[in-house]
């Protein structure tokens, strides 16, 4: 199966200050459709620069990164916006939603602001509801994000990912800014989007979170020092199921109120 994530000998080097600053080491991999991968490392690791590179918000220093078999080396700054827009999604641990705005006009911008936009507005918006459908939010359509819980927003920023047919959905610390059961949830939504064929690229630092995806990569000093897909997967709708149970039982143990 050609790969749609190919990158080559890829090194990032930034030159702040007197000592240049290697963040990625000459790393090699390839990622096939339908894949789940999660980018693990500590502080420094190279994985949030990683990700960058391969979200095409920087260039390599040297290397090759082949997208959908793309070679991006050979774009100009016009054109490796259109190949963002067309070709990726992004999902970021602060929402980044419009707050003056509806859950659906926020999941329409990113077909509003394509160089090649094709399609008429009652498409935009049929494709946008489809969306918030796809992540059970297609009766908050007419909510501003100030009426959304954070796991709500979450979805729709999800969902605003989705709406032009992405490639590769990339997924920054998700779950960050959620607590654990709403994590949890939100890893649900991920896990059935991947399912359905999508393939998801997404950094945490999280081992719980990691573990509902299918192939941990781990990054140490800009170098993968660990690829492996994940044994016993956690699976979202068993958990939730748990944890739904746990809560009832501690409603039905919980002491009376005075």
């Amino acid at each position: 199966m050609t790969p749609v994530v190919k990158i080559e000998e890829i090194h990032k080097i930034y030159d702040s200050g007197e000592v240049p600053v290697h963040a990625v080491r000459g790393v090699s991999l390839e990622i096939v459709k339908g894949e789940f991968v999660a980018l693990m490392g500590a502080s420094g690791s190279g994985k949030s620069t990683l990700m960058n590179l391969l979200g095409c918000l920087d260039r390599p220093t040297r290397g090759r990164f082949y997208l959908d078999g793309i070679d991006i080396s050979q774009l100009d700054k016009n054109e490796l916006a259109d190949l963002r827009n067309q070709k990726l999604g992004f999902v970021f641990q602060g929402f980044n939603l419009l707050a003056r705005t509806t859950a659906l006009e926020n999941v329409e911008l990113p077909m509003l602001y394509g160089r090649h936009r094709r399609m008429s507005g009652s498409q935009i918006r049929d494709r946008a509801m489809e969306c918030l459908d796809a992540v059970g939010l297609g009766n908050r359509a007419d909510h501003f994000p100030n009426q959304l819980s954070g796991g709500q927003q979450q979805r729709v920023a999800i969902a605003r990912a989705l709406v032009n047919h992405p490639q590769v959905l990339l997924a920054d610390e998700p779950t960050g800014n959620l607590d654990s059961k709403t994590s949890v949830e939100v890893m649900g939504v991920f896990q059935k989007l991947n399912a359905s064929g999508i393939t998801i690229v997404m950094v945490t630092h999280e081992l719980d979170i990691a573990h509902y995806c299918k192939r941990n990569l781990i990054l140490r000093d800009g170098v993968v020092v660990r690829d492996e897909f994940v044994k016993d997967r956690s699976i979202a709708e068993s958990e939730l199921g748990k944890l739904r149970a746990a809560e009832a039982a501690a409603k039905l143990t919980a002491a009376p109120a005075a």
